[in-house]
């Protein structure tokens, strides 16, 4: 594959849009690959998934979706012959795009057997993030790699985050273990942001260890969208552990102009030498939350 991968929306391709054959798909990146089920790698990320019917143990609640990872298919009769693995370029790149924050364009084909998908072509389905990974022993006795992925896109016709939540207890019974629903989808900024720190935390200097590589945040200091109206630019976001996100979002915490941190952290805030906060921004989240 010579075309470079593409995250997020690709221009003239909205949700809902109908591809007729997987072919057409190439041209614009939208899925670089005509076999693969997943476009991406271990370094990069992937930037999308085709539902085909191709495993017997994937789920779909629409908004909800249990996907199974590449490998392990006997290439004539399509079924699952030996364990799936971390390392498949693939799985490793769903599991960075969870890492990472980023997108997956979702796109259901005609052979996957849900109640959303086409009676004909490729539809696809919008933008989806990666907040789930782990492995199980499928319906053919071998083991394989589980990806949860929920929408997260823009169209406001779906299910509600607490509809979707209720739906996928319901389909994880037999999973005795407590679900923390948070959705972060970085932009390319955040993103540059977590790589300039190595993905550790300016507050506590905590990288949290993941199966591929290391998980943060990327925090406005200055909300977005109203009534704050921050900037998503890199002078307003701080690379931050989950805690320490959650913490500066509620106002536990706060930054003086000199990066001291006051409030229910003390210290001082970790600052590369090419990472130039606006001030005025450090300011607003004080003034908001308190801390004058």
């Amino acid at each position: 594959m010579s075309k470079p991968i593409i995250f997020g929306e690709i221009e003239g391709i909205k949700e809902g849009y109908q591809f007729e054959k997987r072919n057409e798909m190439l041209p614009t990146s939208f899925h670089r690959n005509l076999q693969a089920g997943i476009d991406g790698n271990g370094k990069e990320g992937s930037s999308a998934i085709v539902l085909s019917g191709g495993y017997e143990d994937d789920i779909d609640e629409g908004d909800e979706i249990i996907y199974t990872g590449a490998g392990g298919n006997d290439p004539n009769t399509k079924k699952q012959i030996k364990d799936q693995t971390w390392e498949t370029s693939g799985n490793a790149g769903l599991l960075t795009s969870m890492d990472q924050g980023l997108p997956v364009r979702v796109i259901r084909g005609f052979n996957h057997k849900s109640q959303f998908s086409p009676s004909k072509g490729y539809v696809y389905a919008g933008l989806y993030s990666v907040i789930d990974a782990w492995q199980e022993i499928g319906k053919s006795g071998f083991k394989i790699c589980r990806f949860r992925l929920k929408y997260s896109g823009n169209n406001y016709n779906h299910k509600t985050q607490e509809q979707s939540e209720i739906q996928f207890i319901k389909l994880n019974k037999k999973r005795k273990e407590t679900v923390v629903l948070r959705i972060i989808r970085d932009t390319k900024i955040a993103l540059e942001i977590k790589k300039l720190y190595n993905f550790k935390c300016q507050v506590c200097q905590i990288s949290i260890p993941t199966k591929l590589g290391h998980y943060a945040e990327g925090a406005h200091i200055k909300p977005l969208g109203m009534p704050h109206d921050g900037d998503d630019d890199k002078n307003n976001i701080l690379c931050l552990c989950p805690n320490h996100h959650i913490m500066l979002d509620k106002g536990s915490f706060s930054i003086q102009d000199d990066f001291q941190l006051i409030g229910a952290e003390n210290g001082k805030l970790t600052m590369h030498p090419e990472h130039k906060l606006n001030i005025s921004n450090l300011q607003y989240h004080r003034k908001t939350y308190g801390h004058n």
